[in-house]
């Protein structure tokens, strides 16, 4: 692979990856903001800078050596943006925080879901200039890195997005079994993540985000 496909290759992996991540931690804060919370916008992280967003360990570090390690998919994220959820149950009950919990994983899939349209809208096997490679690997890996970023938050292991959805939900229909449970496996919540990640385990829990890939790419 010649130096400039690489660099065109990178800088859409860079691109796609941060829109995704970014917009994720966006989208928290403002659907906080539509319930009344406006902690996220009093400390500007309802801002598109990507610099307000930035997390050196998640977005920059984890990204980077799982690429040169030749990891079969990348994730990360950014700094999680302020939730003040006391405010938006107040206004909007536990649906409205499950909103909240579940809006960066809606951004995730929303993108993913416009981004295979695009790709296979304007599919080329060889594209005629280095702009039009880089806008096809752009929307290639969009789609890939939403969905595995949508499908790894919607894991039920605090403190990620779906068990804080979970959380609400069983707050809201008064499933105390649910809440106890979640509540026993908070404090190792991220351990069990590791052991996820780091085992065979994750061949299982990324296969729904295997066949989506497969679904929206073709």
């Amino acid at each position: 692979m010649s130096s400039e496909v690489e660099i065109v290759k990178i800088a859409a992996i860079v691109l796609a990856l941060m829109i995704a991540i970014i917009g994720h931690e966006i989208m928290h804060g403002w659907v906080a903001y539509r319930y009344g919370d406006v902690t996220a916008k009093a400390a500007g992280r309802l801002s598109i800078n990507p610099i307000v967003h930035v997390d050196p360990i998640g977005t920059i570090l984890v990204p980077a050596l799982l690429y040169i390690s030749g990891a079969p998919f990348l994730f990360g994220w950014a700094k999680p943006v302020p939730v003040n959820i006391t405010t938006v149950i107040r206004n909007g009950g536990y649906r409205g925080a499950v909103a909240v919990a579940l809006a960066g994983v809606t951004w995730n899939f929303v993108l993913a879901g416009v981004s295979a349209l695009l790709f296979n809208a304007f599919f080329t096997p060889q594209p005629q200039s280095l702009i039009g490679a880089f806008a096809l690997l752009f929307l290639m890996y969009s789609v890939i890195y939403n969905i595995v970023l949508g499908v790894f938050n919607l894991w039920p292991f605090p403190p990620l997005d779906g068990a804080n959805a979970l959380r609400y939900l069983a707050m809201e229909y008064r499933w105390k079994s649910v809440i106890d449970l979640l509540n026993k496996i908070e404090p190792v919540g991220m351990v069990l993540l590791i052991v996820v990640i780091a085992t065979p385990l994750a061949d299982w829990f990324f296969l729904p985000a295997k066949w989506l890939i497969n679904l929206f790419l073709g």
